[in-house]
């Protein structure tokens, strides 16, 4: 693949992805687009769709470990067009920069996949395993209908992932400085303390859930859940919010809600923050009433041949030494984690990824299109 070759694939399909307007749920044709490349080049594309979802299931070879390229055509919605510099639909070039909602949060990274496979089944035809793509349209919104759809269909079918990338926007303050090999677990909660409702000139009559609650709310906060490890950062339980009160200066509530967030790392389990956090409430003899909705479990893919093989190809195309990382939110490889998969997430730098004017460097989307190929010449030759 030259240089001059690659950059015009792969820019003009970032370009291409970036004038329609996937705004999640909605694919807006991304998906169409990126089946008819591949079907070009042999693969056998498959529409998944779940309720409003689109999803894709493409695959190229019969047998052989399998190399998945992972990655969401869904965008967050812009905000006003006015507080853009340029229409975040209409992909601009300034200083360097490639301008639009999802240039960097992730079509470049959808783009540069396409380009780097379309040139690695040139040069291997016939190459080792199966390259396969699993492509949603449901990452930024509920997460129900996409990727956790396609991996129970893959899953009830007896299919096998081996090695995955995802196209998440994992860069810092260089192209390829900082790669996931994985990610917390993070687990909702919202918590109702009951009290009764009454005048607060009368606390006998009354009982104030809100006096009860933060008493118990700092037990909970203080909660030391484990110290870590290697690769992830302590539990830690976060309040996003807490509500009480009519609005009124002389009533005294009748409950009050607390919501909460844990991410956890692989030494502490969903069940386990669970059943602490219930145990705390009930030490303090509360009437309360709590209900949990589990985004999704940690996962963790240690050094090994999905690791190095990344790691040697953005030191080879950029000369950068990678840095490990299981920091940030959550991603759809908590679902692709359900298959076993070594799962490793790369993409372009994320400085402006969900905010106004996201833009990508221009040069780095031809460099993760040949570091994405290297990838799969480090596995599948």
């Amino acid at each position: 693949m030259t240089t001059t070759e690659t950059e015009h694939a792969a820019i003009a399909l970032t370009k291409e992805l970036i004038r329609r307007q996937s705004i999640t749920p909605e694919d807006d044709g991304c998906q169409p687009l990126m089946a008819e490349r591949l079907s070009s080049i042999g693969f056998t594309c498959e529409s998944l769709p779940a309720e409003n979802v689109l999803n894709l299931w493409a695959t190229h070879g019969s047998q052989g470990p399998t190399l998945v390229f992972a990655g969401h055509t869904d965008v967050v919605p812009p905000g006003p067009r006015e507080h853009w510099d340029s229409d975040p639909f209409v992909p601009s070039e300034r200083d360097g920069l490639l301008y639009g909602r999802g240039a960097a949060d992730m079509k470049a990274s959808l783009a540069a996949m396409i380009v780097a496979t379309e040139s690695f089944i040139a040069k291997h035809p016939n190459h080792n395993g199966r390259i396969a793509y699993l492509i949603t349209a449901d990452e930024e919104g509920p997460a129900i209908h996409g990727t956790r759809h396609v991996v129970d269909t893959l899953l009830a079918r007896g299919e096998t992932i081996d090695w995955c990338v995802v196209g998440e926007p994992s860069s810092t303050q260089s192209l390829g400085d900082v790669i996931k090999n994985g990610r917390r677990g993070s687990i909702n909660a919202t918590l109702t303390v009951k009290g009764r409702q009454g005048h607060v000139a009368y606390p006998h009559l009354a009982n104030n859930p809100m006096h009860a609650a933060f008493t118990v709310l700092e037990d909970l906060r203080a909660i030391a859940w484990d110290n870590g490890n290697a690769f992830f950062d302590p539990t830690q339980l976060q309040f996003s919010n807490i509500q009480s009160g009519t609005g009124a200066t002389n009533v005294i509530p009748g409950e009050l809600v607390a919501i909460f967030n844990v991410r956890f790392s692989t030494e502490t389990t969903a069940i386990t923050i669970q059943e602490t956090c219930e145990a705390t409430l009930d030490a303090r003899g509360l009437d309360y009433e709590i209900k949990w909705q589990l985004s999704g479990n940690p996962f963790l893919t240690e050094p090994g041949d999905l690791v190095d093989a990344v790691r040697d190809s953005i030191f080879n195309v950029t000369g950068t030494h990678t840095q490990l990382s299981t920091g940030g939110g959550t991603s759809d490889g908590r679902f692709i984690a359900e298959t076993g998969s070594q799962i490793i997430e790369l993409g372009p730098i994320n400085a402006s990824i969900h905010q106004r004017n996201e833009h990508v460097l221009i040069a780095d989307i031809p460099r993760l299109a040949q570091i994405y190929e290297e990838v799969m010449e480090r596995l599948l030759t």
